[in-house]
């Protein structure tokens, strides 16, 4: 079977398992695990948090047949098995948030918790390899995993939008990392884009209507995370380093901008408010509807950013994160001129 057939097969057992796994999730598990509105929770009825089942689900069915049935070179398995074993951590500390709704578990436990995640990526392989240093890239990679991990967290506040840059960051880390052939970015970056559009649509229906839950949301930033470690960016650029930031831009930008708000206002970063971007948006007239395209168009923009900065030389490279720079800082300065209700 050829590499592209594989890389179709994983995304498409991904989405078939997370898409037809949803109305049995529904029927014996949605009472256990319910999202009921409170705070600065606006919807209307209590609704199921099994998004996350369904996708780790999709993703381990995806991963599992690959690993039967292709011959991958060595240290491949290694790196996919610390991925897998990580997610499935991320996951179980999301489920346990998630039955714990609406207090949730205190903030030093899910940050241990991730934190011992990133560990078992770094003993398997899974790091950021800018710098030869361990004392550099040890730290660094746990700060990146983690920040990540709860930006996907902190961005899903409304139906569509974290699930939507997940398809979008799969797509940008997948267009990236296929001319390497057979690493383990490339077909969990297959897989978490097969699961998470056989997601998408539940976000959105009426009936089997679901949210990712934190045991979704964390569970697709620690993976894109992970994945983000995983392939040459400098390959062709050698500003192409720093390409994962224009691929995760969206989540980046929303958890830095919410983060230095609070701080501003003397608020803890950790705790929820109703201070995102998209809140921000809906309260100067921007539509639901619209905040969506708004965001899935962000996110293709600096996608694009991501996937040409590896592909140019130094001067290009530059100019583009210039006005990746500039877009994003103009866009904070604007949405921090919409006042918000405490």
């Amino acid at each position: 079977m050829s590499e592209i057939s594989l890389y179709l097969l994983s995304a498409l057992i991904a989405c078939a398992v997370t898409a037809g796994s949803m109305p049995l999730l529904h029927h014996f598990l949605a009472k256990y695990f319910l999202d009921v509105p409170s705070g600065i929770k606006k919807h209307k009825h209590a609704v199921p948090v099994l998004g996350g089942s369904a996708i780790f689900l999709g993703l381990s069915a995806s991963l599992i047949f690959i690993r039967l049935t292709t011959h991958f070179p060595t240290g491949t398995l290694h790196s996919l098995r610390g991925v897998l074993i990580g997610a499935g951590i991320i996951f179980l500390l999301g489920l346990a948030d998630d039955l714990k709704k609406p207090k949730g578990l205190s903030a030093p436990v899910k940050l241990a918790v991730q934190a011992l995640a990133a560990a078992v990526l770094i003993l398997y392989g899974v790091r950021i390899t800018l710098f030869n240093c361990p004392q550099l890239s040890y730290p660094l990679t746990f700060l990146w995993v983690i920040g990540i991990t709860n930006a996907f967290n902190l961005l899903d506040i409304a139906d569509g939008l974290c699930i939507s840059q997940a398809v979008i960051c799969a797509t940008g880390l997948l267009f990236i990392t296929l001319p390497t052939e057979f690493t383990y970015a490339n077909f969990c970056a297959c897989a978490v884009l097969g699961a998470s559009i056989g997601f998408w649509p539940y976000n959105h229906l009426s009936k089997f209507k679901t949210f990712l839950g934190d045991s979704g949301s964390t569970l697709l930033g620690f993976l894109l995370a992970a994945l983000a470690c995983g392939s040459g960016y400098s390959e062709n650029s050698n500003l192409g380093f720093l390409a994962p930031l224009l691929i995760l831009a969206v989540p980046l930008f929303d958890t830095a901008f919410v983060a230095l708000i609070r701080i501003l206002q003397g608020k803890n970063p950790l705790q929820g408010s109703n201070d995102h971007a998209a809140l921000r948006l809906q309260k100067a007239g921007v539509s639901r509807y619209h905040t969506l395209l708004l965001f899935i168009g962000a996110g293709l923009f600096f996608n694009i950013l991501g996937f040409a900065v590896t592909q140019t030389d130094e001067c290009s490279a530059a100019a583009l994160y210039f006005l990746a720079f500039v877009l994003l800082t103009a866009a904070g300065i604007f949405l921090g001129q919409i006042r918000m209700k405490s």
